[in-house]
C-alpha cells in the first residue's frame, strides 16, 4: 500500500500548481533572490531556472514540487498588486486601446528593477509590443501634465507596469518626446504616455527633473543614479526650436553653434552644457548641490545619434516602438550615455565607481576615498611600448619614425589567410563559424592592471601578473606543441597562423606582448626569457562585472528571440535560422549589446578626434582614468589566444586546419555546408577545448557557407592568393580588393 501512496504523491507533485512565468520572476526578485541562489537550492542550473521564469520550459519532479513550495511561500509574503487604473485626470476624449496580451516570455523592460551592484543579475526582461499603433497615432491614454495632478498610467497587461521598485524612477529610464496633433507627448517604457506641459527646452529639462520621474538606480553601491534620458523626435526638435537635421558644417563639428537661440535660452535659465556642446548626445546640467544632481541627457536620432551600424533603423521607428527598444537596452545594459562605445566604457565605471564614502572619522563625518577594484579618479601614464603613435611619451622620437616590434606593443585581432591545399580544393564547401561575443569572452575572468606600470629588467615571467613583456618567441614551433598537460601533438605548422601576431606571421626576434600571449607560449610547451617588462602589481578582475552584465543582456535577448542556452547543436542551428525576423526590434538590441562590447574595449585606447591635435600633444581622452591601452591589449590578446587554442585542439583531433581567420570568424574547407559537417561531436558532446555550437559567449555559431569554387574565383579575380575570404563568407559579396584594414 505504501508504494501506491508514494505513486499518488509523485503524481500530485508532477502537477504542482505554479503561477505564470512573469509572476515567478516577480516573487523571486521581491525577496531579493538571484537566479543562482534559487538554482543552488533546487540543485539545478541557473539557465534552467531562467527558462522556467521565461516560460520556455516547465519544471519536472522532483524539482517542481520544491519550486512550487518556494513560490507559494513567497506569494504569502509578497501578494500581487492589482494594476493601477487610470485616474479621473486622464484626458476623457482619448479612449483607451485594449492592452496587448501578456506574453509568457518575460516581463517588459523596466529600468527601475535594475540590479544595485555588479554581482546582481541584470534584468532579464523582454520588449513588449507597444500598445500604441503606428505610424504616429494619437495616444490611447496619457496622464495630464504632472503639475496638474497625479500621473495616470495606461492600463497594462497583467504583470506589466511602467514603474518599478524605486518610486523616484517609476516611469522608467527614458522617454521619447514627440508632437501629435499639437500636443507634446512623452512615450515611456511599458506603454505609458505622459502629457508634456513644457513650452521651451529649459522648461522641458525642469519638468523632466521635477515631475517626470525618469531615471535609473545606480548599478553599484558607491555609484550614481543614471540621469533621465529624453529622446527628441524631429517634430519635438521643431517644437523646441532645434533644427531637425544638422548642416554639413554642424555635422562635422558634432554640434550646433554656441550662439544658437536654444543654447542662449539654456544659459539664461542657468543651465550648462558639457565641453562637447549641444550635439546629438547632449548633457544639460547645473552643478551638483551636495548629493543632488541636476542633469538631463538628450538623444536626437535625426542628428545621427543612433548609428545605423549598431541600431539599424531604430531612428525611424514610431515613438512608442523606439521607447520600447531603448528601454529594453537600458534595463539590460544601462541607460545609453552616447554611442554604444561610450556606453560600454561608462558601464565599466558605473560598475566600479572610482570613489566611495569612507568610514566615519572621529567627528562622525565620511569622506571620499579610493574605491578598491576601480581604476580610480585620476589617469595614469601607460608604458612607452603601450603608447600609440603621437602620444606625448613619444614626443622625442624622430619625425616619421616607424617603431619596430621591439619598440611597440601590437596586440590586435586576427586578419590571416592562406592558400588552400590540394586536398582542400577538392572539398566543395567553405564554412565559416563565428565566436559569440568573442571580446566579452576574452574579458571574462581576465586579471588586468588597475594602477600605473612598474619597469623591470630581466624579469621572471609570471602568467598571473598583467603587463607588457619584451621577449623573443620566434623559437615556438607550431609543428610540435602541447595540447594538454603532458601531451604533445605533431601538427602541420605551415597551415596554422602564429598566435603571436595579428597577421599570423612567425616573429623573427624580440617583441612586446601582453601577458596572455606570453602565457600561451608557455602553455604550448616552450620556455620564455623576457628581457624587460612593464608590469602592474596593483591588479584585479576589473571587467568581470562588466562581462556578466553584457553576457546576461545578450543571453536574455537571444532567449526572447527563441535561442536558448540549453539547445542541442541541431536545435541551435535551427533556432538561429531567421531569428532576427522573429522580432526585428529585439534583434537591434542584440546588435547594440554586441557593439557595446567591442566599442567599450576600443574606447580604452581612444585616439585623437580632430580639435586641432598635433603629434606629441595630449588629447582629450588621455585625461580619463579609463584611457587604458594596456587593458585593451590584454583583452584582445586573450581573445586571439582563445581562438588559436581552439584551432590547435581542432587540428590535433581532426587534422583540419583553418583557411582564414578574421577576428572572431574562422573559415574551414568542408565536405558539407553545415558546421556539423566538420565539427567533431561524439554522442552530442563537442571536442573538449575545441569549437562548440551554442549561444553562450565563447561558443560559436554558423557564419555562412560558400563554395570552394567561389573562393578560388574571388582570389583569382583580384589576383590575391591570400585574400581573406572570412570577410565575405556571410553572403559571398565582395565589393573591393581586401586591403587588410
Amino acid at each position: 500500500m505504501s508504494e501506491l501512496f508514494d505513486a499518488v504523491d509523485a503524481l500530485i507533485a508532477s502537477r504542482s500548481p505554479l503561477p505564470p512565468p512573469a509572476e515567478r520572476r516577480r516573487l523571486r526578485q521581491a525577496h531579493g533572490l538571484t537566479l543562482d541562489e534559487v538554482a543552488a537550492a533546487l540543485q539545478v542550473r541557473r539557465a534552467t531556472v531562467g527558462g522556467w521564469e521565461a516560460g520556455k520550459t516547465e519544471p519536472r519532479p522532483p524539482e517542481r514540487d520544491a519550486y512550487a513550495r518556494m513560490l507559494k511561500q513567497l506569494a504569502r509574503l509578497y501578494p500581487a498588486v492589482a494594476p493601477v487604473p487610470p485616474e479621473d485626470t486622464a484626458i476623457p476624449d482619448r479612449p483607451a486601446v485594449p492592452a496587448a496580451p501578456a506574453s509568457s516570455a518575460a516581463e517588459p523592460a523596466q529600468a527601475c528593477t535594475a540590479p544595485t551592484g555588479p554581482a546582481a543579475e541584470p534584468a532579464n526582461t523582454a520588449i513588449r509590443p507597444a500598445a500604441v499603433p503606428h505610424p504616429h497615432p494619437r495616444p490611447a491614454v496619457t496622464s495630464r501634465p504632472m503639475s496638474r495632478g497625479p500621473a495616470a498610467k495606461k492600463a497594462a497587461p497583467a504583470g506589466i507596469s511602467a514603474g518599478g521598485a524605486d518610486p523616484r524612477f517609476e516611469n522608467g529610464p527614458l522617454a521619447v518626446v514627440d508632437v501629435a496633433d499639437g500636443q507634446v507627448l512623452a512615450y515611456c517604457v511599458g506603454g505609458l504616455v505622459l502629457d508634456v506641459p513644457a513650452k521651451s527646452l529649459p522648461a522641458l529639462v525642469e519638468w523632466t527633473l521635477r515631475e517626470a520621474k525618469l531615471g535609473q538606480p545606480k548599478l553599484s553601491g558607491p555609484g550614481k543614479d543614471a540621469d533621465p534620458l529624453l529622446v527628441l523626435t524631429g517634430a519635438a526638435c521643431e517644437r523646441y526650436g532645434l533644427p531637425i537635421t544638422l548642416t554639413e558644417e554642424e555635422r562635422l563639428a558634432g554640434r550646433i553653434p554656441e550662439g544658437h537661440k536654444v543654447i542662449r535660452q539654456l544659459t539664461r535659465a542657468d543651465w550648462q552644457l558639457t565641453k562637447r556642446g549641444f550635439g546629438s548626445w547632449a548633457r544639460i546640467y547645473r552643478p551638483a548641490q551636495g548629493s543632488e544632481r541636476s542633469c538631463v541627457q538628450l538623444c536626437i536620432p535625426s542628428w545621427d545619434a543612433l548609428d545605423t551600424r549598431h541600431w539599424a533603423d531604430a531612428a525611424q521607428l514610431p515613438p512608442a516602438d523606439l521607447a520600447r527598444l531603448l528601454g529594453t537596452y537600458a534595463a539590460r545594459v544601462m541607460t545609453p550615455r552616447g554611442s554604444t562605445a561610450v556606453t560600454g566604457l561608462e558601464l565599466m565605471t558605473a560598475l566600479h565607481p572610482p570613489t566611495r564614502a569612507s568610514e566615519p572619522d572621529a567627528d562622525g563625518r565620511r569622506h571620499s576615498e579610493h574605491n578598491p577594484g576601480s581604476l580610480g579618479k585620476d589617469p595614469v601614464d601607460c608604458a612607452p611600448c603601450e603608447a600609440p603613435d603621437g602620444h606625448p611619451l613619444l614626443a622625442d622620437l624622430p619625425r616619421f619614425h616607424q617603431r619596430t616590434p621591439a619598440e611597440v606593443l601590437v596586440e590586435e585581432a586576427y586578419d590571416w589567410a592562406r592558400p588552400l591545399t590540394d586536398a582542400e580544393c577538392l572539398r566543395p564547401h567553405l564554412v565559416g563559424i563565428d565566436v559569440n561575443m568573442a571580446f566579452a569572452a576574452g574579458a571574462n575572468g581576465l586579471t588586468v592592471g588597475l594602477g600605473a606600470p612598474t619597469h623591470v629588467k630581466n624579469p621572471v615571467f609570471d602568467p598571473k601578473l598583467p603587463g607588457s613583456w619584451l621577449v623573443d618567441l620566434s623559437h615556438v614551433d607550431l609543428s610540435r606543441v602541447k595540447v594538454a598537460k603532458d601531451k604533445w601533438a605533431e601538427l602541420d605548422g605551415e597551415l596554422l597562423p602564429s598566435p603571436f601576431t595579428p597577421k599570423g606571421e612567425r616573429p623573427t626576434g624580440p617583441a612586446w606582448y601582453a601577458t596572455p600571449t606570453v602565457a600561451y607560449a608557455v602553455e604550448l610547451g616552450y620556455d620564455v626569457a623576457p628581457v624587460e617588462a612593464w608590469v602592474r602589481y596593483d591588479n584585479g578582475r576589473y571587467l568581470d562585472g562588466w562581462y556578466n552584465r553584457l553576457r546576461d543582456a545578450y543571453l536574455a535577448t537571444m532567449a526572447d528571440l527563441g535561442v536558448g542556452v540549453d539547445l542541442s547543436p541541431q536545435e541551435f542551428l535551427a533556432a538561429m535560422d531567421g531569428y532576427r525576423q522573429r522580432d526585428p526590434q529585439l534583434a537591434v538590441v542584440v546588435s547594440a549589446v554586441k557593439a557595446t562590447v567591442k566599442g567599450g574595449i576600443g574606447k580604452l585606447r581612444e585616439r585623437p578626434r580632430g580639435e586641432g591635435w598635433k603629434p606629441g600633444q595630449p588629447w582629450r581622452a588621455l585625461a580619463r582614468p579609463t584611457w587604458r591601452p594596456d587593458i585593451r591589449a590584454a583583452v584582445i590578446s586573450r581573445t586571439r589566444i582563445n581562438m588559436h587554442r581552439k584551432i590547435v585542439k581542432h587540428a590535433a583531433f581532426t587534422g583540419q586546419y583553418p583557411v582564414a581567420i578574421l577576428s572572431d570568424c574562422a573559415l574551414y574547407a568542408s565536405d558539407g555546408p553545415s558546421p556539423l559537417d566538420f565539427l567533431p561531436y561524439k554522442d552530442g558532446k563537442p571536442l573538449p577545448g575545441g569549437f562548440k555550437l551554442g549561444v553562450n559567449p565563447g561558443l560559436v555559431k554558423w557564419e555562412g557557407t560558400q563554395s570552394v569554387l567561389w573562393g578560388e574565383g574571388v582570389r583569382e579575380q583580384f589576383n590575391a592568393p591570400n585574400l581573406n575570404l572570412a570577410r565575405y563568407i556571410k553572403d559571398g559579396t565582395v565589393t573591393d580588393v581586401d586591403s587588410g584594414e
